[in-house]
């Protein structure tokens, strides 16, 4: 018999309005805490308000809005971080990205857990696929399973994430939107980085970067 889908409970923090999702496997009680970007103290209360025993930390990417509130969490919640090596460089230079919009951040402890492309993240009785997806982020990686997708910020709403950051990459990021298009069945339901949660169906019918009414910038 498949897993029962999972309970995904969201909170929005901080200056760039990012989300942060916990998923939690009912079979098991157990949960995983994704992108914590900001607000620790609010992002600990969703743990604990959910019942769930927090095991891990999943990040989609590296930049500031998504990692500012890993250190809160892991004072409370000795939990390994996984992240896909090639946001390293972002991981460990947080202050640096911090001060670029004059903001207060508190570095997080080295990630335990790398990420990589094809790996399969375990929750209780729950399955997620690692689809590697850069452009956004060298080492933006979307987490799919269970009719879900948590994307980061590759896709959102009517849009996809920025290609004019520090090492992003236009044209990686016109592949990588055509690996979701050809691996998200139109039922999955999508978590994004910022705004509200939408469909692939959605997004194939509308999304002016996924219906090719719009170009990603610098990737032709």
């Amino acid at each position: 018999m498949p897993a029962a889908a999972p309970r995904i409970v969201g909170v929005t923090v901080g200056p760039f309005q990012e989300n942060c999702y916990l998923v939690v496997d009912e079979a098991s009680g157990r949960a995983a805490l994704v992108d914590p970007g900001d607000e620790g103290a609010r992002v600990a209360k969703l743990v604990r308000d959910s019942g769930a025993a927090l095991e891990a930390i999943w990040l989609t990417h590296a930049h500031i809005d998504h990692i500012g509130a890993v250190a809160a969490v892991k004072r409370e919640w000795d939990v390994p971080v996984f992240l896909h090596p090639a946001d390293r460089w972002f991981y460990e230079n947080g202050t640096r990205q911090a001060e670029m919009y004059g903001l207060p951040f508190e570095d997080p402890p080295p990630f335990e857990r790398t990420l990589a492309d094809g790996g399969v993240l375990e929750l209780g009785e729950l399955r997620f696929s690692v689809l590697h997806t850069p452009g956004h982020a060298p080492g933006l990686c979307v987490f799919h399973g269970h009719g879900v997708a948590l994307a980061g910020d590759l896709i959102f709403a009517g849009s996809i994430g920025r290609t004019d950051l520090p090492l992003s990459d236009p044209r990686a990021m016109q592949r990588s939107l055509q690996r979701a298009l050809a691996e998200l069945a139109d039922g999955t339901v999508v978590y994004p980085g910022h705004g509200p949660v939408t469909t692939m169906a959605a997004e194939r019918a509308s999304n002016p970067f996924l219906t090719g009414a719009l170009r990603v910038s610098g990737a032709w």
